[in-house]
């Protein structure tokens, strides 16, 4: 298991000040020095948290893997062509939401998609489509050359007493069952803390999870370091991957605001 760290929330309380801190690239260092495996952050189109300069100091820093979060608009998409992350994660994008609402819908935008997949592999990027947990997105994410699919969890997280959890669990394991069977990578995420995280852990078929928000929450009261220990803990990670501490590239200097 992997435990990826999305950092955009230490982007959105800078950017209530418009200043230079909290910075996330020193946050993506405690996180990695901490243990996570990758570092993952949502470049959106109104660039709301994250921004342009981030995402290119972040590449430049991250000794881990860098997994940029992102719609298929194509200003978005030339900023990840330049920048040349590791992976990318392919999400539905809405001006008006808070936060992701929803999965990709893989099914109607197959046309869309599928060049533009190519086109990242060609460039050595990696491809994550963000989607819901049935057997049609699946199916169509494997259909238009992706490898690696990361199953929305917010159903799951938001669901309303045991019986509703059960179902949505369930859910979860055939659209990853299915997932690996089709060859694909499957990772989770969005909307899991400390308290619904184990059972989405326990899958045999989850290779990853990707966790920002109950952990940047938690860091304001407890530290960002022990946020990360605390949810690798909960997780079943029994150790944290190798690699990570003292290999930390030193960041491109913030530029003055």
């Amino acid at each position: 298991m992997r435990l990826g760290i999305n950092i955009d929330h230490i982007a959105t309380v800078r950017q209530a000040r418009k200043g230079l801190a909290p910075d996330p690239v020193e946050a993506a260092r405690i996180c990695e020095l901490a243990g996570a495996s990758s570092i993952v952050c949502h470049l959106r189109e109104d660039r709301r948290h994250i921004q342009d300069e981030d995402v290119r100091r972040l590449r430049g820093a991250v000794t881990t893997s860098f997994n940029l979060e992102m719609s298929i608009a194509p200003s978005v998409v030339d900023v990840a062509l330049a920048v040349r992350p590791d992976q990318v994660t392919l999400v539905p994008e809405r001006r008006q939401e808070l936060t992701t609402e929803g999965g990709l819908d893989v099914v109607r935008l197959h046309r869309r998609l599928t060049p533009l997949i190519r086109v990242f592999h060609a460039g050595g990027i990696r491809v994550s489509l963000f989607i819901d947990p049935t057997i049609a997105q699946v199916e169509a994410a494997q259909a238009v050359g992706a490898r690696i699919i990361e199953l929305h969890t917010g159903a799951y997280a938001n669901a309303a007493g045991e019986p509703g959890r059960r179902r949505e669990l369930e859910g979860l394991r055939r659209a990853a069952v299915q997932g690996r069977c089709l060859g694909l990578s499957v990772a989770a995420g969005h909307g899991l803390d400390y308290q619904n995280v184990q059972p989405i852990a326990a899958i045999p078929q989850v290779e990853e999870l990707n966790i920002g928000y109950s952990i940047v929450t938690q860091a304001l009261l407890i530290g960002l370091d022990r946020a990360v220990c605390d949810m690798i803990r909960a997780v079943g990670i029994r150790r944290p991957p190798a690699g990570g501490a003292g290999r930390w590239k030193k960041p491109h200097a913030v530029r003055a605001a």
